[in-house]
């Protein structure tokens, strides 16, 4: 089993925990409200009303041991900024710190952000590029340039195998696996022999650029 901890009870903070909590992790979550660290109790091993800002309260909690921490303490810039300084200090080794803006993740890169999350902007360009690009069903950016996207498979593709396709050498992308669109099913690395039929969905690992020339196809 895991230990996290999330500090900063607001809907991210509360919703981050939970997840973390039902994936039968141990969470400890903290907050200076009270209504926020009682709503969270059900959904956490240990619900704490604590300032974080107060270093020794923080050494206290062990919090040196946990697999990673999550920060998000609001819009006060100093709070999250000090929390993630004093994180580093005791030795958490994994810190994930929710940022306001571009100079507030800079500051928090320097201070000792193992990463920064930037929630809104995320969250806003995957809706985004899910209604611009429809046939994406789901969209995962990677390092520069590289996505991971589901895709329906285009009409030309079905009734072929993936080495009549030969995708890798036409468009320059790699299918990583294939499910059912109302099934669980799953295929991972699926072979060269696979035929493509209506209702799969192409899990499909490839430069921005060359994903579009399969969006393009009909």
């Amino acid at each position: 089993m895991k230990r996290f901890a999330v500090i900063g009870l607001g809907n991210f903070g509360f919703y981050a925990a939970k997840a973390l909590f039902e994936d039968g992790n141990e969470v400890v979550a903290i907050d200076t409200d009270k209504a926020k660290v009682q709503a969270v109790d059900p959904h956490a091993s240990e619900a704490v009303i604590m300032d974080a800002t107060d270093k020794e309260s923080l050494k206290a909690l062990g919090l040196e041991t946990t697999d990673g921490v999550i920060v998000s303490t609001g819009t006060k810039i100093s709070t999250s900024t000090l929390i993630c300084l004093f994180l580093q200090e005791i030795g958490v080794k994994k810190i994930l710190v929710k940022a306001l803006d571009n100079d507030h993740a800079k500051i928090l890169k320097k201070v000792g952000a193992t990463e920064v999350i930037h929630p809104e902007r995320d969250m806003a360009i995957r809706v985004s590029r899910r209604l611009s690009r429809p046939n994406i069903l789901d969209f995962i950016p990677l390092a520069e340039e590289f996505d991971i996207i589901q895709v329906e498979p285009p009409g030309e593709f079905i009734g072929k195998s993936l080495s009549e396709l030969n995708l890798r050498a036409q468009y320059g992308v790699h299918i990583i696996a294939i499910k059912e669109i109302d099934s669980e099913e799953f295929i991972l690395i699926p072979g060269s022999s696979f035929v493509i039929k209506r209702g799969n969905i192409l899990v499909m690992l490839g430069k921005e650029k060359d994903i579009k020339k399969i969006k393009a196809l009909k």
